[in-house]
């Protein structure tokens, strides 16, 4: 038996008492849920209506019923529960309806089922519950965003104004674009349609909020800044909240720059046209948690860039009264005075490095505009050198005094190693690095073989941080110096034993001989000085012992550096003198004789007459005459003569007498800058072996480059080195451009 067709406006009424039913209990009208049988009838009414056979078959009308249904709903029952709604009530209403919204759209969807599974997807339409969410986008988001957008403003102001508002309803309703837009295949809806209101709005707020603190009047230019930057800070505390809480992660970086443009940039210049009162004011009285604040709020380059250069001013200015200070005490103060004042500069300038580093570190999280004040600023003084003294020099000498003082325990070793910490960092400042290390060097020789009080683990220590810092070629032959120390210990004990063992060779004296490695340490001179015969045994005794155990080894003695200690047999009393060997060898010409003249004492000696004048000086002109002077003046002169002193005498039993140190600076100096002719050669010589054809410009250029870790080389006597080089046919002048030079393998 056939069963005869569903009338249209049959089955249409049993869907209609389905909705009804559905409106009701969204509505809150009918507190009873809908039954199976109910359901089941709905359903089965939309499915008969579907698969009769044409022209019975009212897919296409139930379609277009299930559009005009949910319409004719939000325009009856939805929109006109916003009116008279504001603010906080329109977004709860909103997100409530939205919310029912969704219900009826999935329950709808379940009812006309079969249209989206075979109808809607045979013919590509849009999908139930895209209709649904499509209707409710165009009928009453479309209608109603703005007051939506503004409602969300609103709230959002009120709590940058610091009022309780309800971020919980903003989040929901701003998952509302996130839902429209994906479900419309809109992923910009949210940027487009609240994101760049947002960011205009925001603008705007702060654009407000930082006029009216710039224009409060404060009594002092410090106050308006000290205010502006602190609440300035509260903002963008309350920006980073509202973001984590409200809106969505991707419209952080946007908003933080919106707010950051408004609040800094934007009046950077009228803030920074202040003189810069507020921030060199917070430098000069160390208000470092002030500063500190003031940078990590703002992290502009706009900004951060006039506070650099100010900060780099203040500390040129600082530092270049120190060194100032300098030049007075070398023009008005004795010498020692004026060394002693060095030191004290050096160890300012020292506190100045370590304060401002600190200010660097602390306040600008080592950001690099501000390590680059701090490094050009100390660059730009400290290599000035007060009175004469190149930066260079002045470290060294501060080192040496350092390293002596820790070893006299004059210093614990905690104080040393954090005073030669801060040296370390220092030494990065100076031009000619290859000067300092050349004066360390020297008075590194000095405190390991004349002043025998260093400490070697205090040398090793820093030696090991030059290394770390600025390469072994900077402390390779330091190293070997430090080194041969050890070596000559092991020596003295092999000696001991061999003098132990052979009475016959035993000279007598007690002898202690340091063996140095030829190359590493400074130049000296060797004369062929004429020893006493006590010295000549002790010096015949020790070769022999060397080269009996070392063949590959050739002693070149240096009498200059060496130490004695004499019984001197005064009339009054014995006394010992400790001396140079050099005093020695003269004073025991007076053991055959008790007076010599100068030519005789030059003779029997062989030595140089510049280094004779010095030696009878200190025994004849200075503290301790050990030696009577004839005629008795200060200047030693060819036709003097000499006598044994044999009534001198001195409260002491035990006396140092001092031989006056040659000039070794101005020799210092030479032997760095025949050093510095050296690299600049084997720089030269090793970019054209690479290059082979290079530019005159184009050489000079690398050459400073490769040197500049060391020195600034002048462009002067590089061009001076490739003339030379030239000359001896190292390079040539190319043939057809001479602004080139060829290399000559």
């Amino acid at each position: 038996m056939n069963t005869p067709p569903m009338d249209l406006e049959v089955g249409w009424g049993h869907v209609e008492q389905g909705l009804v039913k559905l409106k009701n209990i969204i509505e809150g009208r009918d507190d009873t849920p809908m039954n199976a049988d109910d359901f089941m009838m709905t359903y089965a009414s939309v499915y008969n209506m579907c698969t009769q056979k044409p022209p019975h078959d009212y897919s296409q009308v139930l379609y277009d019923r299930f559009r005009e249904e949910i319409e004719k709903y939000l325009d009856q029952a939805v929109m006109p529960s916003f009116r008279r709604k504001h603010n906080e009530f329109l977004l709860k209403e909103f997100l409530q309806r939205w919310e029912n919204h969704k219900v009826m759209v999935r329950w709808l969807a379940r009812v006309f089922h079969y249209l989206d599974r075979y109808f809607i997807s045979r013919r590509s339409l849009p999908s139930l519950r895209d209709i649904g969410i499509s209707c409710f986008k165009t009928k009453v988001f479309q209608e109603l965003r703005f007051r939506i957008r503004d409602a969300i403003i609103a709230l959002i102001n009120q709590d940058r104004d610091g009022n309780q508002v309800d971020k919980s309803l903003l989040k929901n309703v701003l998952d509302v674009y996130i839902e429209c837009g994906i479900l419309e295949r809109q992923r910009d809806f949210y940027e487009k349609d609240f994101e760049a209101y947002l960011l205009e709005e925001t603008r705007i707020y702060y654009s407000r909020k930082a006029s009216s603190w710039i224009r409060q009047n404060y009594s002092h230019v410090e106050d308006i800044c000290h205010n502006y930057w602190s609440k300035a800070e509260e903002c963008l505390k309350k920006e980073k909240e509202i973001i984590s809480q409200v809106l969505l992660s991707r419209s952080e970086r946007k908003l933080m720059e919106r707010v950051q443009h408004e609040l800094f940039t934007v009046y950077s210049k009228q803030l920074l046209e202040m003189e810069l009162s507020y921030s060199l004011a917070l430098i000069k009285d160390n208000k470092m948690e002030d500063l500190s604040r003031m940078y990590h709020n703002h992290k502009i380059t706009q900004f951060l860039e006039p506070v650099s250069n100010m900060f780099k001013e203040h500390i040129i200015a600082e530092g270049t009264a120190l060194v100032s200070q300098g030049e007075d005490a070398a023009s008005n103060k004795a010498s020692n005075e004026i060394s002693a004042r060095q030191q004290v500069i050096v160890v300012q300038i020292i506190e100045l490095h370590h304060k401002y580093l600190a200010y660097v570190t602390d306040c600008f999280s080592n950001h690099f505009l501000f390590h680059k004040a701090l490094n050009e600023s100390f660059r730009t003084f400290f290599n000035w050198g007060p009175s004469g003294l190149s930066s260079g020099e002045m470290l060294a000498i501060y080192c040496d005094n350092i390293l002596k003082s820790g070893a006299n325990g004059k210093l614990t070793d905690e104080a040393v190693e954090k005073a030669l910490e801060k040296v370390v960092q220092l030494v990065a400042y100076v031009g000619d690095r290859d000067l300092f290390a050349e004066f360390y060097r020297r008075k590194l020789f000095r405190r390991l073989l004349v002043d025998q009080s260093v400490d070697e683990d205090h040398e090793k220590w820093i030696l090991t941080k030059f290394k770390q810092q600025y390469g072994g070629y900077f402390t390779s032959k330091m190293e070997t110096m430090v080194k041969d120390l050890g070596l000559t210990r092991d020596i003295k004990t092999e000696f001991d034993q061999y003098l132990s063992s052979n009475e016959i060779a035993n000279p007598g004296v007690d002898l202690t001989v340091t063996v140095l490695t030829s190359g590493f340490w400074p130049s000296t001179k060797t004369v062929d000085l004429n020893l006493p015969s006590e010295m000549v045994k002790c010096v015949e005794v020790f070769t022999d012992f060397f080269q009996r155990r070392r063949k590959n080894k050739k002693l070149t003695w240096i009498y200059s550096l060496g130490n004695c200690t004499l019984n001197g047999n005064f009339e009054p009393k014995p006394i010992e003198l400790i001396m140079s060997t050099y005093q020695a060898a003269i004073l025991l010409l007076f053991n055959g004789s008790d007076q010599f003249g100068y030519e005789d004492i030059r003779a029997q000696s062989n030595m140089a007459e510049n280094d004779l004048m010095r030696v009878l000086h200190s025994l004849s002109c200075a503290k301790y005459k050990i030696l009577k002077k004839y005629p008795s003046t200060k200047t030693i002169l060819a036709t003097d003569e000499f006598e044994f002193n044999a009534m001198f005498t001195d409260r002491m039993r035990r006396i140092k007498i001092s031989l006056p140190p040659a000039e070794e600076r101005r020799k210092t100096i030479e032997d760095v800058d025949r050093d510095r002719r050296f690299a600049i050669d084997a720089s030269i010589v090793r970019i054209m072996k690479m290059r082979k054809l290079l530019s005159h410009q184009q050489l000079v250029a690398e050459c400073i480059e490769q040197l500049s870790r060391l020195f600034k080389p002048e462009v002067r006597a590089i061009k001076k080195q490739i003339e030379g080089l030239i000359f001896r046919e190292y390079l040539e002048r190319d043939k057809d451009n001479p602004t080139f030079m060829r290399y000559l393998a």
